[in-house]
């Protein structure tokens, strides 16, 4: 299966694994998109307590790959867990339907996603040999595929869930998954050969070597959880300001604030052909950033968005009147820059530097620095009522930049730990390469 070459000089297998993720990232998007309103409009929960559930949710979406990770490496392996995991997501996007068991239905979606999430991951590193230069590239087109399904959800389970009713709009995100699902079980040929993973022995694998990985990778997740957690405002407390503080009317007609969420995804398409095409110009003259230092950079460019919207909220603060849009366009266009430099970036780091043993697990951990980011967007989210949001968007703002120091502060040791680690890796992917 490495090597084979497909569309555009990619195997088969990354276009199936590309709609698998695009329909269950159109679920769980589309769930998203709705679930701040469906609280505080439907199921009347106060402002304060639907940013902690929403944040705890996003949270826990982001924890238990961790142990997905483990289970696919030491166990089932990715496809059963992707399968398993897909069928629990389904049920619980239609459990929605039904007030009385939305908590268990956010349940099943957790569990789900532990399982599917780090595993059609770690299956698009594993369609590329050790050392194949294409890997960073099926990353960012991988990404494209996540972020159209982000898109197309708010225009679709936003628009049936405001207009039509709640319960549609959960019903389709449902009916996203299942597609998803069908795609990757009719496409399974095309992708890597799994089985259970076979447990190394003490002899097979540099165990220095291995720590000197992990060390240098959590190094890394450590320093983007502030980025998760004032990021992940887009999906809470940004919501709220387009619904509330906005002025959505086009020549009369008022844009349904869900639609707002597709602003992102929509300029993931629009950058990410520039962001790539600078890199490659940076790579040829010697002058590309290393992974550590593009995710400070991603920082520096979300703490710039969030200081642009303290000039809207100042213009709000004097009448109560609704700013335009185009300062949460402006806004939004900032923070999918800052993401561009730091997400896909990471999904391809993981794959690169973890034991061959462990690669589904590395997935885990680069979730669960968004698990730990997504539980401090919920506590920060409990902050908007309770000051001014100048002010909290100066708070954010000052988060991530702070961040963006510290991560540039660690570069020069960052730099020496992932050189080694680098190194110690190639030796692994060499002895584990097929034969």
């Amino acid at each position: 299966m490495k090597g084979r070459r497909g569309l555009l000089g990619h195997p088969p297998g990354l276009y199936i694994l590309f709609f698998t993720e695009m329909w269950e990232r159109f679920s769980f998007y589309g769930m998203r998109a709705l679930l701040v309103f469906y609280m505080t409009k439907h199921l009347l929960f106060a402002q304060q307590t639907a940013s902690h559930v929403y944040g705890l949710y996003g949270g826990l979406v982001y924890f238990t790959p961790l142990f997905g990770g483990w289970l696919a490496d030491r166990r089932l392996g990715p496809h059963r867990c992707v399968v398993i995991g897909g069928a629990v997501m389904a049920v619980g996007h239609f459990l929605m339907a039904f007030e009385a068991l939305f908590l268990p239905a956010l349940a099943l979606l957790i569990v789900g996603n532990g399982l599917f999430k780090p595993n059609i991951s770690a299956q698009v590193g594993a369609l590329y040999a050790p050392g194949d230069a294409r890997r960073d590239r099926a990353f960012s087109i991988f990404y494209v595929g996540i972020n159209l399904g982000a898109f197309l959800a708010p225009l679709v389970c936003g628009a049936l869930g405001e207009l039509w009713g709640w319960h549609y709009g959960f019903g389709a995100a449902g009916v996203g998954m299942l597609v998803g699902l069908a795609i990757y079980l009719c496409g399974r040929r095309s992708l890597p050969a799994s089985a259970v993973p076979e447990r190394r022995s003490r002899e097979t694998g540099p165990a220095a070597a291995d720590r000197s990985r992990i060390l240098g990778f959590v190094a890394v997740c450590l320093a983007v959880v502030a980025f998760w957690a004032v990021y992940e405002q887009m999906g809470n407390t940004m919501a709220l300001w387009v619904d509330n503080d906005t002025d959505r009317r086009i020549f009369g007609w008022e844009m349904p604030a869900t639609w707002f969420q597709s602003f992102n995804p929509f300029f993931i398409f629009a950058l990410t052909p520039l962001v790539t095409s600078l890199w490659s110009r940076q790579a040829r003259r010697g002058r590309e950033p290393s992974s550590p230092a593009k995710m400070a950079l991603g920082l520096v460019v979300l703490s710039a968005a969030f200081a642009l919207m303290v000039r809207p909220a100042a213009l709000y603060a004097v009448d109560g009147t609704p700013v335009s849009m185009f300062w949460i366009i402006g806004f939004t266009l900032l923070v999918t820059l800052g993401e561009l430099y730091l997400s896909p970036v990471g999904l391809s780091l993981a794959t690169k530097i973890a034991p061959p043993a462990m690669v589904s697990m590395f997935m885990g951990v680069w979730f669960l620095a968004q698990f730990c980011g997504n539980l401090g967007a919920g506590q920060l989210g409990g902050l908007w009522e309770r000051m001014p949001h100048g002010a909290f968007f100066t708070l954010m703002s000052g988060i991530a930049l702070v961040a963006a120091l510290c991560l540039v502060g660690l570069l020069r040791p960052l730099a020496r730990v992932l050189h080694a680690a680098g190194n110690a890796g190639e030796d692994v992917a060499t002895a584990a390469a097929p034969r």
